[in-house]
């Protein structure tokens, strides 16, 4: 499954602009959510082993998803649950634990049936969906931790697995705020990291996003606002779409405020 080796290659660009990061720096604070690197870390490790157990099937993936669940009930927060889970788990000895099973875990997807059903938090997910959630959390927080070191990213044409987790989940970024998504869905024209144009939808002159597919992703997953990109958004469906769009699960979560999120110079 050629989505699998994505989340691989897109977790090694990652690891790359930490592997020279001794203990101390993973401490650094991120522009999201006040939450460290190390707390970056421990969380996209926490979910690489939910995924994996997740491909085990609906039960095993209950029992392991009930201690987090029981957790945030009681207004306990996820990057707390994710460091207890963890034993404290940080700094070089978190990186190395989080490369291994981000191999462990391209492998397990690779030689899965694309098409299987897989248990989450929320709906269940194909295989191949599931660990293209996974690259989309390791390209979007990766974004925070890209940022705080003042680095940039080489963008690579495999985000266009994010850029349609993010046109799949129009509907749901209105269905996670009690709305009714509005009519009709824009039309999307992007240009990839290589310069290959993509689009989805109908041609439409007055209701569309077009701009770079790394913008759309940014947006999408919520590393950018809208107004801190070059995309060009027309239409009141488009505008609406854009001020809030979601392509993860969980509630729903406002996107970052103008300016709030950038590369630290």
């Amino acid at each position: 499954m050629q989505q699998a080796n994505d989340f691989r290659e897109e977790s090694l660009t990652l690891k790359a602009v930490i592997k020279d990061l001794d203990d101390g720096a993973f401490e650094a604070v991120t522009q999201f959510k006040g939450w460290t690197i190390n707390d970056v870390f421990r969380h996209l490790h926490f979910w690489n082993k939910a995924v994996m157990v997740a491909s085990q099937g609906e039960e095993a993936f209950g029992e392991f998803f009930q201690g987090v669940g029981a957790h945030m009930t009681k207004g306990g927060s996820l990057p707390e649950y994710e460091k207890q889970y963890l034993e404290g788990l940080s700094g070089g000895a978190l990186r190395s634990a989080w490369s291994d099973l981000v191999d462990e875990t391209a492998n397990a997807y690779a030689a899965m049936d694309p098409s299987a059903r897989v248990p989450w938090a929320g709906p269940s997910m194909s295989a191949r969906s599931s660990i293209s959630a996974r690259q989309m959390e390791t390209w979007a927080h990766g974004q925070e931790v890209f940022d705080a070191l003042g680095a940039d990213r080489c963008e690579h044409d495999r985000i266009r697995n994010i850029v349609v987790l993010g046109i799949n989940t129009f509907g749901w970024t209105f269905k996670v705020r009690n709305e009714a998504p509005p009519e009709p869905m824009p039309y999307v024209e992007l240009v990839a990291p290589s310069g290959e144009l993509w689009t989805y939808g109908d041609l439409q002159e007055d209701n569309f996003v077009r701009g770079a597919a790394v913008d759309f992703a940014r947006v999408v997953t919520q590393t950018r606002n809208v107004a801190d990109t070059a995309l060009t958004v027309m239409g009141d469906p488009a505008e609406t779409w854009m001020s809030k769009a979601q392509c993860f699960a969980g509630a729903a979560n406002p996107p970052p405020a103008k300016g709030s999120r950038f590369k630290v110079a």
